[in-house]
């Protein structure tokens, strides 16, 4: 502590937990404000992905469902993630293979800019599909 006084600059601990501790002799100001810098620019690097979701029936109509593939299609050109979703209602349970048919026919309609993260899962009254953009 008197050297680090003498030179006029902080004893930091580097590492607590080590036995001895480990100090260093530094100026503290500069030493963190050259922290925050890296920190910041690390952030400027990361990209935030979006999750869009598309929800629709077992018995949505061709129309509709290129309709609704167009959309998705924007989505993943920006980058985005989609989350697909078939709602079942009432006997359509019965019939979880309709729903099926529908999600991987949408996989398709967008597989020039999609690909299948997570292939169709029923997970309660859903269905639920990922698609993650192409590179």
């Amino acid at each position: 502590m008197k050297l680090a006084e003498t030179k006029k600059m902080d004893l930091v601990v580097v590492s607590p937990t080590a036995v001895p501790p480990v100090c260093r002799i530094m100026n503290y100001g500069k030493y963190k404000y050259s922290m925050e810098k890296k920190e910041k620019e690390s952030k400027k690097k990361q990209k935030v992905i979006n999750v869009k979701e598309i929800r629709m029936t077992p018995n949505i109509e061709d129309h509709d469902l290129g309709v609704k593939a167009k959309n998705a299609s924007k989505f993943l050109q920006d980058g985005d993630r989609v989350k697909v979703v078939v709602r079942f209602r009432g006997r359509e349970l019965g019939h979880t293979d309709v729903g099926r048919k529908v999600l991987l026919q949408f996989a398709k309609m967008t597989e020039d800019y999609s690909s299948i993260d997570k292939y169709p899962m029923i997970e309660g009254k859903n269905m639920t599909m990922f698609l993650v953009p192409k590179k």
